[in-house]
C-alpha cells in the first residue's frame, strides 16, 4: 500500500490532492529537464524524492531500483511511476508516467514532422551527422560502465561473450537475454550444490515462486502472439494496429536500459518488419538522445515515420503501456521477489547478455556513423570527456550538433 502521512489540518487543500499536485509538478518538470539518459534521470530523481522532498528513505529508493531491475522496460520510467504510486496511490502511479513521459513525447513529436519535411535539408543532415559519432561515444562510456559493474567473474563475463557472438550472428535478443539468465540460474544452482549438504539444497532454491514461472511461461507465448500479429498484420502502407501491437510487444519484453531497445528496434522493424533503413533507425536513436526524458520515446519517432500522428501515439502507448502494468502487478510481490537467490541469478544472467546486446549495437550503429576522420575525432574526444569528467552528455551532443552544422556549411 502507498505511504500515507497524517493529514493536513490547514484544509486549504485536500492532503490527496495535495500529493497529486506534487507529483504532477516534480515529474512534469523531470520530463522537460531530465537529459542524460536513465543513469542520469535516476540520480536527479534521488536528490528530489530522497534528499529534497524525503518522500522515502535511501534504503527504500535503492530497494524500488533493485525491483524494477527485476521487470523489462524503461528502469527510468518506471521508477517515476513507482514514485507516484507510494506518493499518492493509483492515480499517482497514471500521474507520475504520464507527466514524466508527455515532455520527450511531444518535443520527439515535433522533431519527426520537422525530420520528414525537412530532412534533406542541408543543415539538418549536418545537425545529423554530427551528433551521430557523439551517440555511439555515449553508448560506448555507458558499455563501459556497466561492464565494470555488471561482468564480475567468470560466468558473466564468458556469458557475455558467447551473447555478442550469436547476436552478430543473428540469433534473436530475446532468446539471447532469457537463455543468459537460465544458463546462470542453472550455473549459481551447480556451485550452490557443492557447498550445501543436500538435506539443505530445498532451502536454497526452493520453492521457486509459483508466479513467476507462471509469468514467464505466459509471456513467451504472449509475446510470440504479439510478434504473429504484428507481422501479419503489415501491408503496404503500415496498418495502424500493426504499429500499436509492434512496440507494445518490446515494452513486454525489453530488459535493460534504453540502449538495449535499440538491439530489438534493428532487429524488429530493420531486419524484421522492413518498416526502416539502419540510417533511419540511426536518426532515431540520435533524436532520442538528444531530447529529455525516456530514451523509449523513439517509439515516437518512429512512429511518426511509419504512420503519421496516429502512428506516433499509438507507438508511444503501446511501448510504455506494460511499464504501467508490471509496476502495478509486481508490487505486492516486491518484498518476496528479492529474497530468492535464483531471481538474483536470473537477473545477473540477463543483465551480462543485456550488455553483450549495447556491445553488438555500438559495433553496428558506429559502422554507419564514424564515416572519415572528423567523425571519429568527435566519438573520441566525446568518449574521453565523457570518461574523464562528469558531464551531462546533453552538451557534447549540442557540441556535435554545431560542429556538424559548420562543417556543412563550409565543405
Amino acid at each position: 500500500m502507498p505511504d500515507i502521512d497524517t493529514p493536513s489540518t490547514t484544509g486549504a487543500i485536500d492532503p490527496t490532492q495535495k500529493r497529486l499536485i506534487e507529483v504532477a509538478g516534480l515529474f512534469l518538470r523531470l520530463g522537460f529537464t531530465a537529459f542524460g539518459g536513465p543513469a542520469a534521470h535516476i540520480a536527479m530523481m534521488r536528490n528530489e524524492v530522497v534528499q529534497r522532498r524525503k518522500w522515502v528513505s535511501d534504503e527504500r529508493f535503492l530497494d524500488l531500483m533493485s525491483i524494477i531491475n527485476l521487470v523489462p522496460g524503461p528502469n527510468s520510467t518506471q521508477l517515476a511511476i513507482y514514485l507516484g504510486y507510494l506518493r499518492a496511490g493509483w492515480p499517482g502511479l497514471l500521474l507520475a508516467g504520464i507527466c514524466f513521459i508527455s515532455p520527450a513525447m511531444l518535443i520527439v513529436l515535433a522533431l519527426a514532422w520537422l525530420y520528414v519535411h525537412y530532412g534533406a535539408l542541408p543543415q539538418v543532415d549536418g545537425f545529423l551527422y554530427g551528433i551521430k559519432p557523439v551517440v555511439v561515444a555515449i553508448i560506448a562510456q555507458a558499455l563501459w560502465g556497466l561492464c565494470r559493474s555488471v561482468l564480475k567473474g567468470f560466468w558473466p563475463i564468458l556469458l557475455a561473450l558467447i551473447a555478442l557472438l550469436l547476436y552478430i550472428l543473428g540469433i534473436n535478443s530475446l532468446l539471447l537475454l532469457v537463455g543468459s539468465g537460465f544458463v546462470l540460474v542453472f550455473v549459481r544452482w551447480l556451485q550452490r550444490y557443492r557447498k550445501v549438504r543436500a538435506e539443505n539444497l530445498i532451502k536454497v532454491f526452493v520453492p521457486f515462486p509459483l508466479f513467476d514461472l507462471r509469468g514467464l511461461a505466459s509471456m513467451l507465448p504472449a509475446s510470440a502472439f504479439l510478434q504473429m500479429i504484428s507481422v501479419t498484420l503489415v501491408t503496404n502502407p503500415v496498418p495502424l494496429l500493426a504499429i500499436f501491437f509492434a512496440f507494445l510487444k518490446l515494452g513486454a519484453i525489453v530488459y535493460g536500459s534504453g540502449y538495449v531497445l535499440l538491439a530489438f528496434l534493428r532487429t524488429d522493424l530493420v531486419q524484421g518488419l522492413h518498416w526502416l533503413t539502419d540510417r533511419q533507425l540511426l536518426d532515431a536513436i540520435s533524436i532520442g538522445q538528444f531530447t529529455p526524458g525516456p530514451v523509449f520515446t523513439t517509439a515516437t519517432f518512429i512512429g511518426y515515420l511509419v504512420g503519421g500522428f496516429p502512428g506516433a501515439l499509438l507507438a508511444t502507448l503501446g511501448i510504455f503501456l506494460p511499464s504501467f502494468a508490471f509496476i502495478a502487478i509486481i508490487h505486492p510481490l516486491a518484498s518476496r521477489l528479492r529474497s530468492y537467490a535464483w531471481t538474483s541469478a536470473l537477473l545477473e544472467g540477463i543483465n551480462s547478455a543485456a550488455l553483450a546486446l549495447m556491445g553488438g549495437v555500438l559495433l553496428q550503429l558506429g559502422r554507419g556513423a564514424l564515416l572519415d576522420p572528423l567523425t571519429w575525432i568527435l566519438a573520441l574526444i566525446a568518449l574521453i570527456v565523457l570518461l574523464r569528467f562528469k558531464i551531462n552528455s546533453i552538451w557534447l551532443i549540442l557540441a556535435g550538433a554545431i560542429v556538424g552544422i559548420i562543417y556543412f556549411q563550409f565543405r
